[in-house]
């Protein structure tokens, strides 16, 4: 090979962005979240003290970790460290809204401790949580990398833009797309396979609003793919399994897609 292709790959080097790895990015996000639910971690504690300490020191290396990273080094990052960690009390009770909204909604489910233990779900929007976090304390790039680490575990992907509210239940989950700009209500359940999409992916596109608006109570089934940024489904509506919608609907609506199936008896 020539030198070129070394010089190539030596100048992209030089030029790329510094950041801690992945896996020290998420490394931190799941000590948090295994801090906040000690039922998927050994560690015990027995004072308050202990506790404080322990998400002071979590504080303190997420502020490293942006401290090492080239695209946060126009920021406040003590600041935003702080803040972010200011605001885990909502997140945590947000978390818990989920875990309830999953442990009432399936019959599968035996106890809680099992949903935090084993649920994919939980898994990916407790990330979900955490990047949506930093993401709107205007965190770069590290929201990203953390839901693509859940994404990658769980094939569960959700943007850390999303906007997402509380009782948010994802049921096995495999395949679910959620895009950056989409807005889900209160108590919304989706199955596996389910893609909150755009219409266009044109890049001139980016600063628009390009997946859809979920309201409160929807469920939203397997396979089914919801596009486009005025694309509203109103409250209390069940959408079923592979239904194809670009177009708002109506409140307290049910969508479904009937395709036509025949049974054919084999011949004697």
């Amino acid at each position: 090979m020539n030198d070129e292709f070394y010089r190539q790959i030596l100048n992209k080097q030089q030029q790329t962005e510094a950041i801690p790895s992945n896996k020290e990015i998420t490394t931190w996000a799941l000590q948090v979240i295994r801090l906040m639910y000690p039922e998927q971690s050994k560690k015990v504690f027995i004072s308050i003290g202990q506790l404080q300490d322990e998400f002071k020191k979590l504080q303190d290396e997420l502020c490293h970790i942006m401290n090492l990273t080239k695209a946060c080094n126009n920021y406040d990052n003590e600041r935003l460290a702080e803040s972010f960690f200011n605001e885990l009390p909502e997140l945590y009770r947000k978390l818990n809204t989920d875990i309830q909204a999953i442990f009432k909604g399936d019959p599968a489910a035996r106890s809680e401790f099992e949903v935090i233990r084993t649920y994919p779900g939980f898994f990916a929007i407790s990330f979900y949580r955490l990047a949506h976090g930093l993401f709107k304390n205007e965190v770069p790039l590290i929201p990203r990398i953390l839901t693509e680490y859940a994404h990658s575990k769980t094939g569960i992907d959700i943007h850390p833009a999303a906007q997402i509210d509380e009782y948010f239940y994802i049921d096995h989950g495999t395949g679910v797309v959620i895009g950056e700009t989409t807005k889900i209500g209160k108590h919304v359940k989706l199955y596996q396979g389910v893609t909150l999409g755009a219409l266009s992916v044109a890049k001139n596109m980016a600063d628009t609003k390009r997946h859809p608006t979920v309201e409160d109570n929807v469920v939203i089934y397997s396979g089914a793919t919801i596009l486009g940024g005025e694309t509203v489904v109103g409250h209390d509506s069940v959408i079923g399994g592979n239904v194809w919608l670009t177009k708002s609907v109506e409140p307290h609506s049910t969508v479904y897609h009937s395709p036509l199936v025949k049974v054919l008896k084999k011949a004697k």
